[in-house]
């Protein structure tokens, strides 16, 4: 089964055809992070605009590329949930079009539930149940994946996703957006032990995640230095601050894995292409014997070829879409 496949919930246009779920037959992006950076973060009304420009070419190359065209598809997937509403609006009514004008199943793939499914296409064997961790700008769940489209929330964050600090710290620091790959960079040169940061828990939720503080943290630190005219080691914050996240989410998830007995555990979403967090998340998985499963660093982002793979799956569950199927800016993964 051949899927054409839309994601357009950011700052990424990307399509993608992809077979039965596993095989990718060709995936293509056109990105818009060098005129966001301009602005220090994404602009929504400027994302939905570029979207909209850059879809039909992505399309057709994605198509071209497959060396099918669009009566030789069988289905049409698109991520409709969750994201930026103008953008998501996008993808959702292209996506309506082709199935309308060819007649094909139209599937409605939920953004979090695809970032999870990069990790089927790189990984064959995969199959649920199993746990993960889905870190990115906006997101940071610990999700138990009961099957292919059952999904149960064990922790979340309750104000800034791990992603969304990384950004909010590194322009702190001076760095350009997308700040996470710049803190990483600076991490590797820096003194993890330099400077002290916290370690924020959530009072009776053991797996929930609160970055806001840490955030905050960072951003004192650099004030008060720089009222006493201290000078900041900008590779030390950055070391520490990525050591604190890395903790966070490793030991929450790992004390998540232990109380489920999950043996398999799966990292996904922008964030998981950061070294820090995957060496972390090796070496604890090693320790207590759990099989860890990471999506390559060209599946991390946001793509579409990750969502033909969940597309494939909801499709055999059933799951798909009348023509007045709508963007939805923020859904539970559970729905």
């Amino acid at each position: 089964m051949k899927i054409f496949a839309i994601e357009s919930s950011c700052d990424e246009t990307a399509c993608a055809v992809v077979e039965d779920g596993r095989r990718v037959l060709s995936s293509v992006i056109a990105s818009q992070v060098e005129e966001h950076r301009l602005y220090g973060g994404v602009v929504p009304e400027i994302a939905s605009r570029r979207h909209a420009e850059a879809i039909t070419g992505v399309a057709d190359k994605a198509l071209s590329d497959a060396g099918v065209s669009l009566d030789g598809i069988d289905a049409v997937a698109v991520t409709y949930a969750p994201g930026l509403i103008g953008a998501l609006l996008i993808g959702v009514n292209f996506a309506k079009g082709i199935a309308l004008a060819k007649n094909k199943p139209l599937i409605p793939v939920h953004h979090l539930r695809s970032h999870i499914a990069a990790n089927y296409i790189a990984h064959p064997s995969l199959e649920p149940p199993f746990l993960c961790l889905v870190v990115s700008g906006g997101h940071s769940h610990i999700i138990e994946v009961q099957s292919y489209t059952e999904f149960r929330v064990l922790g979340r964050t309750r104000d800034d996703a791990a992603g969304e600090a990384y950004d909010k710290a590194a322009r702190a620091l001076g760095y350009p957006y997308p700040g996470g790959v710049e803190i990483d960079r600076a991490a590797k040169r820096g003194d993890k032990t330099h400077y002290k940061l916290p370690r924020p828990k959530v009072v009776g939720s053991p797996y929930d995640f609160s970055f806001s503080g840490l955030k905050t943290a960072v951003v004192n630190l650099i004030h008060n230095a720089g009222q006493k005219g201290e000078a900041v080691v900008k590779e030390d914050v950055a070391a520490a601050f990525q050591d604190a996240v890395s903790e966070i989410l490793v030991s929450r998830t790992m004390a998540a894995a232990a109380e489920t007995r999950a043996k398999t555990l799966v990292l996904a979403g922008g964030v998981s292409a950061n070294s820090g967090l995957r060496a972390r998340m090796q070496a604890a998985c090693e320790t207590q014997e759990v099989a860890l499963y990471m999506p390559p660093l060209s599946l991390c982002g946001d793509n579409a070829a990750m969502v033909g793979a969940q597309g494939y799956y909801e499709f055999r569950a059933g799951n798909t879409a009348s023509m007045d199927l709508n963007a939805v800016a923020s859904l539970s993964i559970e729905r």
